[in-house]
């Protein structure tokens, strides 16, 4: 089970937010490149960057802090990144700056063929992010909610060639009311490829309880509010989450 350090970016800072609330932020850094050292230090492998000013301006708001924060890790881990991304031009910009994986959510739900123009283009590169609210996709950085069924609209874009799935509980995202485990493994039995669980993540107790369905086919979990607040040690917890897998 991999822990995934969340770094969302709101006017060049490290926030939180509540349910997607823009109006309900928490800043947690002013420096996007020492937060993600922070994390790198405590032995994260991976980062999940979101442009949350993009994900509702619908284009890249937030490419400052990402070439910072891609600057300072260098090649030591890979680093995902969501939020914006409407177009193949943006694509190819994200990774020829460095970014290993990007996530489409808004687009991919109202445009599903610009998916599979993306798996064709940058085959090995695409993820989607499924935000949901009682199985319900939402879209527009989640002010929008649509007729979508998440376990419909995920085995479509998995027949696109799609990497894997990163599916949010709308509802529990920065509440610490604790990972939608039985909605995660719902999805993920429906798919062959990988589902990474987010929204809720509210400490030890959630990452055990994902470990043991981890071969239901759920491959990590992004920790956003409790690691900031100290609930969950990214560390130790990673470090726990590997002894039940030995």
């Amino acid at each position: 089970m991999l822990l995934i350090p969340a770094i969302d970016l709101k006017d060049g800072h490290c926030v939180r937010l509540q349910q997607g609330d823009m109006n309900a932020s928490t800043t947690f850094g002013e420096d996007p490149a020492a937060m993600a050292r922070r994390w790198l230090d405590a032995g994260a492998r991976r980062l999940h960057l979101v442009d949350l000013n993009g994900a509702f301006a619908g284009k890249p708001v937030n490419e400052a802090a990402v070439k910072a924060i891609l600057k300072e890790v260098g090649d030591e881990i890979p680093v995902q990144l969501g939020g914006g991304i409407r177009d193949l031009d943006t694509i190819e910009r994200y990774l020829d700056d460095g970014i290993s994986a990007v996530i489409v959510g808004t687009a991919a739900v109202k445009n599903p063929g610009f998916i599979r123009d993306a798996c064709t283009a940058f085959g090995g590169h695409i993820w989607v992010g499924l935000d949901a609210k009682d199985g319900k996709v939402a879209t527009d950085g989640w002010s929008k909610l649509s007729g979508h069924e998440v376990v419909d609209l995920a085995k479509k874009f998995e027949d696109y060639g799609i990497e894997g799935v990163i599916y949010t509980d709308i509802g529990r995202d920065g509440m610490l009311s604790g990972i939608n485990i039985e909605a995660t493994v719902k999805l993920a039995q429906a798919l062959t490829i990988p589902v990474v669980a987010s929204g809720g993540l509210k400490g030890w107790a959630d990452i055990e309880a994902l470990c043991k369905v981890e071969d239901e086919g759920i491959s990590g979990v992004i920790c956003g509010k409790a690691i900031y607040t100290g609930a969950l040690d990214l560390a130790d917890a990673q470090a726990r989450a590997d002894a039940l897998r030995a």
